[in-house]
């Protein structure tokens, strides 16, 4: 599942009234383009207030698996109605009506309305757009470049991927030789030091000092990414760090999140997976924190920020208000006697 939290200037405002127009928008929102896909797009207010997405082939389960959890995620949340689309080459109206309706019958259990719902085989050059339910209506596809939310991305310095697989590509393991011996470093008995205070103020320091030079382009060594990893298993220290991505370090902090994700094993690979969701969300990238947050899960199922963070993601939690955790990191940060970099209004990119 990938959502979209839009960013923090406000949720997208344009007219929902044109299916052809909202089909078009979804390569910005989702930062990828959708191909065999249902995406279902939230409405609060009239609107737009997350998006989500399932792969096609999720839907088969005969118990109707994915349709409950889908409604299940959308019936807490301020949505009020949803639009349904579903996006395939191959499938007729009434395949692809079937999937809408089921999904109508569980958001209506949810208390969620269903107010529109469009087939398309394609987004993109050549797309056609068609009404579920046969009633006629259909027609080309804007030209997704042309979206005024495409517009929005590029200005805010975020991509738009071919495949959801091209987002995936920017978090996955690069050097499985060296993450294998980093490994068996990591796995061997650690001495934690007897002054927790004192060490975890070093830890935090000696973030900031690898973020600064990891910005200048200089090589991680496997010393400072043992030490990093050791010291984001400890809670104060990562609750910390958290508080890094409202600060004027936040863009070097990231990539260096970016860079320990891709060579992190499991389980430490989901401390900074999750830090790097966390900062892609704070400034409105939806896509990557989405993706960053997957895979946090997917090496750390239980790992309980994670799950926070994505509940809120799937649920349209603005960045700034899930900002506020950041709020936790300063004062910690303040009982430690730490200085962090002051805040600073990030935006994606």
């Amino acid at each position: 599942m990938t959502s979209l939290i839009p960013g923090p200037a406000g949720r997208p405002d344009f007219r929902l009234d044109r299916p052809s127009a909202l089909i078009a928008a979804l390569p910005a929102m989702l930062g990828f383009i959708p191909e065999d896909s249902l995406v279902v797009v939230t409405l609060a207010d009239g609107l737009i207030e997350a998006v989500l997405r399932r792969d096609l082939r999720d839907l088969d389960n005969p118990e109707h698996v994915a349709f409950e959890a889908l409604a299940a995620v959308l019936g807490p949340g301020s949505a009020d109605a949803v639009i349904a689309v579903v996006i395939s080459p191959v499938l007729d109206e009434l395949e692809a009506g079937d999937i809408i309706r089921r999904l109508a019958k569980h958001l209506e259990y949810h208390g969620v309305s269903l107010i529109a719902g469009h087939v398309v085989d394609r987004v993109g050059a050549h797309g056609w757009w068609r009404c579920y339910d046969g009633c006629g209506a259909g027609g080309p596809v804007d030209d997704p470049q042309c979206s005024p939310l495409t517009a929005a991305a590029v200005l805010a310095g975020r991509t738009v991927h071919r495949r959801r697989e091209d987002l995936v590509a920017l978090i996955a393991p690069t050097d499985t030789t060296r993450t294998a011996a980093l490994a068996v470093s990591l796995r061997r008995p650690f001495q934690w030091p007897c002054d927790t205070a004192a060490a975890d103020r070093r830890a935090v320091n000696r973030v900031m000092r690898t973020a600064c030079r990891a910005a200048e382009f200089r090589p991680l060594s496997n010393r400072e990414i043992l030490a990093i990893a050791r010291s984001l298993m400890a809670l104060r220290v990562r609750d910390t760090l958290c508080a890094l991505a409202v600060g004027a370090l936040a863009a070097d902090v990231e990539r260096l999140w970016l860079a320990l994700s891709r060579l992190l094993p499991p389980p430490w690979r989901a401390e900074a997976l999750v830090l790097l969701g966390f900062s892609a969300y704070v400034r409105g990238d939806g896509p990557l924190a989405g993706v960053a947050l997957d895979a946090a899960l997917m090496a750390q199922a239980d790992h309980r920020l994670g799950q926070l963070l994505m509940s809120a993601l799937l649920s349209g939690m603005r960045p700034d208000e899930i900002g506020t955790l950041a709020d936790t990191g300063y004062r910690i940060a303040h009982e430690l006697g730490i200085s962090l970099p002051p805040r600073q209004i990030r935006r994606a990119g």
